[in-house]
């Protein structure tokens, strides 16, 4: 990703940078998969925020390569690695039914992640320096199977390749994932120069170990607990185990954000988490090599609390407070729309001279009706669209999903709006993503607004999952590229000059996925459903639509019925002055105050 600050200022930033720290990562890590809450474009997201900020030189970015079958054979048993080619195999690894493409799919990215964690280790021991895998952390993964989404134990294979290669110092396997790291105590249980510690919710029963810190602080746990737990039980093992080399699965699941995790600690004490482990290792005493693999973490904002730690190792200590996710893409995407030039989109060729006719000008001329509109919304082509979604990578994630040949088609003909449609076969049988929009400009007088009618995004090829289940409404589940498309539509307005974006959620859950990136237009909707939230707060997003839709939420002993009100994303300055200004503010935060929601 290109970064949209100047090269000058991004070098004088590298310039002070303290001593480089690699980092290990491939577009081979990505992997999309419908009803998982893993965010695909972690790393992804976390180097290119590095560089917008000038943090990072692209000389320290390392290409991670798929590990060799010779190198898991000394951590896996061959009979388990054969049977990773029969689905049956996979399927309580990921907890559904994979194609036979996205099978291989995930072996492939699992392998490479198991690369980078192993190219890490041995930057890190080579170079007795600090060395990053943006991903990796696979702890549950045994010499006979694997769990929870992980296929192979990277940490164990880093350290069979330490061994083979003639390093037999003292490790120390520092995992602080929410969940316990029960596959690799369990595949050093007996081997007493590998000490694996662990703090986590629950203990797996029957994976004790010679070596090994577990320890299992339940459900709910928020700051307090969780670091005066670290600062009284890590500091002992250090000095007693005396490590030679350290690899830190540095997990971000205990944020309370996370959408699957079930701790309660904020952004600050992740922080000050992840800068005490490296005290410890790293501080004055100490210059212990250390590999960092980012472990779990799920959801969109996943990215930020390694970016923040990671920030922070390259900034001489000073964190550098990283944008929402929402920012980062727009700003991404914005980047890459100032290489896309104008006859790119509207498929004209700047060198045609037609002396500044245009097509009602030559048919009215003639005596004939004006042509029907070719473009979407007056303006791109077919092919600038397809360019457009290429230069975004949504067409590789598509493929990425199975969909080998994505065809997109216009319906331009209907006084409702210009329609969208992305399917993913040549034979426009399976239906993606569908949209239609048309330019609003009665809503608000003076202001031009994009009016998003209708959207559809979905994968009918996807499974509903514990993790994420069936909504009102829905036939298939998601495709997970909601906020894309939402910046590709900014996008749009930047390019035809419109003031923002406009959008009528019909329902609660899918006022709750706007809500990441929009507001309410009028800050009395704004106000109900701020007030709203702490009543649905503790339940999950399917279990919070059905309260709303079965009546069960209450207000003075009156059910609360959800009301379709427009939505807004502003993009010019008047736009943002109108929802974003103090007076809208105030009236937001009375409206809020007004209300007093409760579940029944």
């Amino acid at each position: 990703m290109r970064s949209p600050f100047p090269k000058v200022w991004r070098r004088a930033r590298r310039r002070l940078s303290p001593t480089p720290v690699p980092f290990i990562y491939s577009r081979d890590y990505q992997l999309d998969l419908s009803g998982v809450s893993y965010d695909p474009r972690r790393g992804e997201r976390v180097l290119a925020f590095l560089d917008a900020v000038g943090l990072l030189d692209p000389a320290d970015v390392h290409r991670a390569d798929l590990v060799p079958f010779r190198h898991l054979r000394r951590v896996h048993t061959d009979d388990y690695l054969d049977s990773l080619n029969r689905p049956e195999t996979l399927l309580p690894i990921v907890g559904f039914p994979l194609p036979e493409a996205l099978a291989e799919r995930l072996l492939e990215v699992h392998r490479t992640m198991v690369g980078g964690t192993l190219a890490a280790t041995r930057l890190a021991v080579e170079g007795k320096r600090i060395a990053v895998s943006l991903g990796g952390g696979f702890h549950h993964a045994f010499a006979r199977r694997g769990e929870r989404f992980c296929v192979y134990n990277d940490v164990a294979t880093a350290i069979a390749d330490l061994r083979a290669r003639g390093v037999q110092s003292r490790v120390l396997v520092i995992d602080l994932d929410v969940h316990d790291g029960d596959g690799t105590r369990s595949l050093f249980a007996h081997d007493r120069s590998v000490h694996t510690f662990s703090i986590h919710n629950y203990t797996s029963p029957g994976y004790e170990a010679e070596e090994a810190t577990a320890i299992g602080l339940g459900s709910g746990v928020e700051d307090a607990v969780y670091l005066e737990t670290l600062r009284a039980s890590l500091p002992p093992v250090v000095e007693r185990f005396a490590p030679e080399i350290v690899i830190y699965l540095a997990g971000c699941d205990p944020a309370v954000d996370d959408e699957i995790g079930d701790w309660k600690i904020s952004g600050p004490a992740m922080l000050e988490r992840d800068l005490f482990v490296l005290s410890c290792v790293r501080g004055e005493r100490r210059k212990l090599p250390l590999a960092i693999v980012l472990a779990g973490g799920y959801g969109l904002n996943a990215w930020r609390y390694s970016a923040r730690f990671l920030s922070t190792l390259l900034n001489r200590g000073r964190p550098v407070e990283p944008p929402t996710t929402e920012e980062l893409l727009l700003t991404t995407f914005r980047s890459f729309a100032l290489e896309l030039k104008e006859h790119e989109l509207t498929g004209e060729d700047p060198r045609e001279d037609d002396w500044g006719l245009s097509d009602e000008d030559l048919m009215g001329a003639l005596g004939g009706a004006p042509r029907a509109p070719r473009r979407f919304l007056g303006f791109y082509s077919k092919q600038g669209l397809e360019l457009a979604l290429e230069r975004a990578g949504l067409l590789d994630r598509v493929r990425n999903l199975g969909f080998e040949r994505p065809t997109l088609a216009l319906d331009l003909d209907s006084v409702a709006g210009d329609t969208v449609r992305l399917y993913g076969d040549a034979r426009c049988r399976e239906l993606l993503i569908e949209t239609r929009v048309r330019i609003d400009r009665h809503t608000l007088p003076g202001m031009s607004l994009l009016r998003i009618e209708w959207l559809l995004l979905q994968n009918p090829r996807g499974h509903f999952t514990a993790e994420r289940p069936q909504l009102p409404g829905q036939t298939h589940p998601g495709l997970g590229m909601l906020q894309e498309i939402i910046a590709l539509f900014v996008l749009a307005c930047d390019r035809l000059q419109l003031d923002g974006l406009l959008f009528v959620p019909s329902r609660y859950h899918v006022a709750r996925h706007g809500r990441k990136s929009m507001r309410f237009l009028d800050p009395a909707d704004e106000g109900r459903y701020t007030a709203l939230q702490p009543a649905l707060q503790p339940l999950s997003l399917a279990a919070a639509a059905a309260a709303v839709d079965e009546g069960r939420v209450m207000e003075g002993g009156e059910t609360f019925s959800w009301k379709p009100t427009p939505m807004v994303f502003p993009v010019s300055d008047r736009m943002r002055a109108l929802v974003e200004g103090e007076e809208y503010e105030r009236k937001m935060t009375e409206e809020a105050a007004r209300h007093d929601f409760r579940l029944r």
